[in-house]
């Protein structure tokens, strides 16, 4: 009965707790990696740049002369424009391709001719 507990206690370390930890220390490693200037988003999915960095606040200019002051932990990433407009361009496909799969788009086009 023992062995089995060690065996759980085994397979849940390696499949949650791990991973966990892993992430937090890469989230860590990417916030120490802020400077001024970079261009992240926070968890409340606030997007802005960098303006002042110290080693608990962040202060964010997130429109022209507006600058909000968070916790440095707040910040989620990275914010990177060109894997938004990818992300957005996959969908707008998907959805193109199941439009046309529409059966009803295939009756009003034959009423049509």
């Amino acid at each position: 009965m023992i062995p089995f507990f060690i065996l759980m206690f085994g397979v849940m370390y390696f499949i949650m707790i791990r991973p966990q930890q892993k992430q937090a220390q890469q989230h860590k490693a990417m916030l120490a990696a802020l400077t001024k200037g970079d261009e992240v988003v926070t968890t409340g999915g606030m997007i802005g740049k960098i303006n002042a960095i110290t080693d608990r606040v962040v202060t964010l200019e997130v429109a022209n002369g507006v600058k909000v002051r968070m916790l440095k932990s707040q910040i989620q990433g990275k914010y990177s424009p060109a894997a938004e407009a990818s992300k957005a361009d996959e969908s707008k496909d998907s959805k193109d391709s199941k439009d046309s799969k529409d059966p009803k788009d295939s009756k009003e086009s034959k009423e049509e001719k």
